[in-house]
């Protein structure tokens, strides 16, 4: 009887550690968006494919890659409508599972806004190498990239969603007033917030495996087992530019009042609740895609008469 008691929970703590485990490479790996993702839903998935320079021009692009964190990162490098540094530069930053090509849709109504718009993959992302570190390394890597970028008269603004939000919000505290704005959509204070809802979502355990699991990820990325510092509204309050928060009031997975709370950490926060928006599809679905775009013109045009 007790040698049937040591082995079921041997079998129990072998299942325990097992489900940690795939918690772990779940998270840091997250699924690549590709070229076909778009393609099988009908959407821009390509530089190429976005709306044509409003003389009928081809959109021109360019694709180069920088290196960070010992890996190479792909960029596209978009001109927007505006001629060259007469407009603002938008770089921009995908969230958990998304990529460069789920860039394009926040892209295109940018396009009549900015000189130019640059996109990237983070690691373990679309076709960059390495995995994700859940926002701390990432930090850096976007940091390196605006090092490559030159900063028009018209100002580099950030634009970030779900996880780029964050990236976006703590990048730009590190850089000043070096940078003109920050748009954030869905963004999230912690890690554990977003990761408990999706695997939730997903029919996946999230209770009892999600602590340690973070516990462990955050030793290995240098954020500390209990991620002190991370915080996004920590990072919201020392922005010395405006910040606009982009958040569906229905998000399942970043809840809004992350959103709120972040906004109002801001010293020149604002938000945008997208009534009927969820995490997904802000900038797919024809009506919250207007509202998303009312907000997002209306900061940029803020900002540059210094209203924001």
């Amino acid at each position: 009887m007790i040698g049937l008691a040591i082995l079921l929970t041997e079998g129990l703590v072998v299942c325990v550690l097992a489900g940690i485990g795939y918690t772990i490479y779940t998270l840091t790996h997250p699924p690549r968006r590709s070229y076909a993702h778009a393609v099988a839903r009908g959407r821009a998935g390509h530089p190429d494919e976005l709306p044509a320079h409003p003389d009928g021009r081809r959109r021109t692009f360019e694709e180069w890659a920088f290196t960070s964190r010992g890996r190479s990162l792909p960029v596209w490098d978009l001109a927007g409508d505006l001629p060259t540094g007469t407009g603002p530069t938008f770089v921009l930053t995908h969230g958990w599972g998304d990529s460069r090509v789920g860039a394009m849709g926040r892209a295109a109504p940018l396009l009549p806004k900015a000189s130019r718009i640059i996109v990237w993959d983070m690691p373990g992302h679309g076709e960059a190498p390495g995995r994700c570190s859940m926002g701390t390394g990432e930090v850096n890597d976007l940091l390196a990239l605006i090092e490559r970028v030159t900063a028009p008269e018209a100002g580099l603004y950030l634009f970030g969603w779900s996880l780029g939000a964050g990236v976006s919000i703590a990048a730009a505290a590190k850089l000043g007033t070096a940078i003109a704005g920050v748009i954030a959509e869905a963004p999230y204070r912690v890690p554990q917030t977003p990761a408990r809802n999706v695997l939730r979502i997903r029919s996946l355990p999230h209770v009892w495996n999600v602590p340690p699991a973070f516990w462990m990820i955050g030793v290995d990325v240098g954020a500390g087992p209990a991620w002190r510092g991370f915080d996004r509204a920590l990072h919201a309050r020392e922005l010395k530019c405006p910040l606009l928060v982009i958040h569906g009031e229905l998000d399942a997975v970043c809840p809004s009042d992350d959103g709120r709370t972040i906004a109002r950490a801001a010293p020149c926060g604002s938000i945008v609740e997208i009534r009927g928006g969820g995490h997904h599809g802000l900038w797919t679905d024809p009506a919250t895609a207007m509202e998303c775009q009312r907000a997002l013109t209306a900061f940029i045009d803020e900002c540059r008469s210094g209203n924001a």
